[in-house]
């Protein structure tokens, strides 16, 4: 049985500001829980005014105390931003406060420009050439490993999962090198989707934390009651990418009726290509299409996401999503959790 799990960038709508993205992402996540989402990540980003999880920690202990048996984690955090040191700290003290529940994403990207990169590590060197050193000395961290002649306090010790994340096939190879599960950006990058998962599970090492390759997809959604409400619901996330992508980012926009009539050909190009891992519609519509992505990918689990203006209908969405997806899933067996 595929697992269902969400993604949520805790987004500063237009009209809003940052205190209400976080009281409306713990109500999400308190939300998820109560309809059966098997994990809540949220994910590291810096210098966005419509993005409130810089301090990725942090907010995850804000969602770890709106919630009680839901996995919650980091998807992820940008690693080359950091010493890998003060990340296992900062996992180490979120696995004490909320034992057994927490996950580790890690990626290279800065998840942000390179000014803003400059302004979080004063210095450039290394950065994500690193990576895959800075992830084994976070493992050693986490696992207590005598040889580094510090201990992490809190950290070693702590039952933190780490996984791989990725938009090309770096990840790929380097989740499958280390054994850990991997997870795939396919929500905003799915061009590299279907060769990743192919070199990950030709590639994978069994390690101590897993035997058998382990594959998230990340993939979108906007379901509502009706298709048109759907496609308005939808144009939110549309304006966010046309508007990153033209250098003009800010908080998430309300929707606009018939959004993609008004834009150039290019433009409805360019979201056509980065949301072509999405489902815009009705249950039915969900169910569709989320089945004929599990087909195409086999995933062991699909992360959803779907940046929606109004938080009702942003809960109302994912709900909509685990009916389908329970529908789906109803008769397959039971997976085995990284």
């Amino acid at each position: 049985m595929t697992r269902f799990s969400l993604l949520d960038l805790v987004p500063v709508r237009e009209g809003g500001d940052v205190a209400s993205a976080l009281a409306q992402t713990a109500d999400l996540a308190a939300h998820a829980e109560r309809l059966g989402y098997h994990r809540f990540w949220v994910a590291e980003h810096h210098g966005m005014a419509g993005i409130a999880s810089a301090a990725t920690a942090v907010v995850l202990a804000h969602i770890g105390h709106a919630t009680s048996t839901m996995r919650i984690g980091a998807g992820g955090i940008m690693l080359p931003n950091h010493a890998p040191l003060v990340i296992a700290e900062q996992f180490g003290t979120l696995d004490a406060l909320f034992p057994g529940r927490v996950d580790l994403g890690l990626g290279r990207a800065p998840g942000s420009d390179q000014k803003v990169a400059q302004a979080i590590r004063r210095n450039l060197s290394g950065g994500a050439d690193q990576f895959p050193r800075d992830v084994m000395e976070l493992q050693a961290f986490l696992a207590g490993d005598d040889r580094l002649g510090i201990q992490a306090t809190p950290g070693a010790g702590a039952d933190v999962p780490l996984w791989i994340l990725g938009s090309s096939l770096y990840g790929a190879q380097l989740a499958a090198a280390l054994g850990l599960p991997y997870a795939f950006a396919s929500h905003f990058a799915p061009a590299a989707l279907d060769e990743a998962i192919a070199i990950y599970r030709r590639d994978f090492r069994p390690s101590a934390q897993l035997d058998r390759p382990y594959v998230m997809a990340a993939y979108n959604v906007f379901a509502a009651d009706s298709q048109e409400e759907a496609t308005l619901l939808a144009s939110s996330m549309q304006q966010a990418f046309v508007r990153l992508r033209t250098g003009q980012p800010g908080k998430l926009q309300p929707p606009v009726p018939d959004y993609l009539a008004s834009l150039p050909m290019q433009a409805r190009a360019m979201l056509a290509d980065v949301m072509s891992v999405s489902s815009i519609g009705t249950r039915q519509d969900v169910e569709r299409d989320l089945a004929a992505f599990l087909d195409r990918t086999q995933a062991d689990e699909i992360i959803l996401t779907g940046q929606i203006h109004d938080p009702d209908a942003r809960k109302h969405s994912f709900a909509i999503a685990m009916a389908a997806a329970q529908a789906i899933t109803a008769r397959a067996p039971e997976p085995v959790d990284p």
